[in-house]
């Protein structure tokens, strides 16, 4: 596995990864605006987007982020392909997030998550990482 920025090439790939992720959890597979226009959403708004290729080049994760100021970022789109879960994938994916953002001077990284009932996986997930709920939805953790 290797972790590369995204490519307009990969688009329809990691579509179906991330559709076939949400229905994995019971949840109604959608997309979301940002997953479509990956380069307007998050490279043209300060951010960035990588994914995580196996080695027939096909994307089974995927990470993104964008700056909520000079000190802090948000998170977005930290899916795993559902039947290469709990094979560490997720855990290189975020590493290598808040070691981006540490290089880049962020202090604090931030996720918003979805309702419990299907994300109960992603609370207990970030949690083991030191991430600490703030609300109902958010969770956060300081860069050290």
């Amino acid at each position: 596995m290797k972790i590369i920025e995204y490519d307009d090439k990969y688009r329809d790939d990691l579509i179906f990864m991330i559709l076939e992720a949400k229905d994995a959890i019971g949840k109604i597979p959608n997309l979301t605006p940002d997953l479509l226009e990956i380069e307007k959403h998050y490279i043209n708004n300060g951010g960035k987007f990588w994914i995580a290729v196996d080695d027939a080049d096909r994307v089974i994760g995927s990470c993104g982020y964008l700056p909520v100021n000079n000190d802090e970022a948000r998170l977005k789109r930290l899916y795993v392909k559902s039947s290469l879960k709990r094979q560490g994938i997720g855990s290189k994916m975020l590493h290598f997030a808040e070691e981006y953002l540490k290089s880049v001077g962020k202090k604090e990284v931030g996720i918003h998550l979805g309702e419990k009932r299907y994300y109960f996986e992603s609370y207990g997930f970030y949690a083991k990482r030191g991430y600490e709920s703030s609300s109902d939805r958010c969770m956060y953790k300081k860069l050290l």
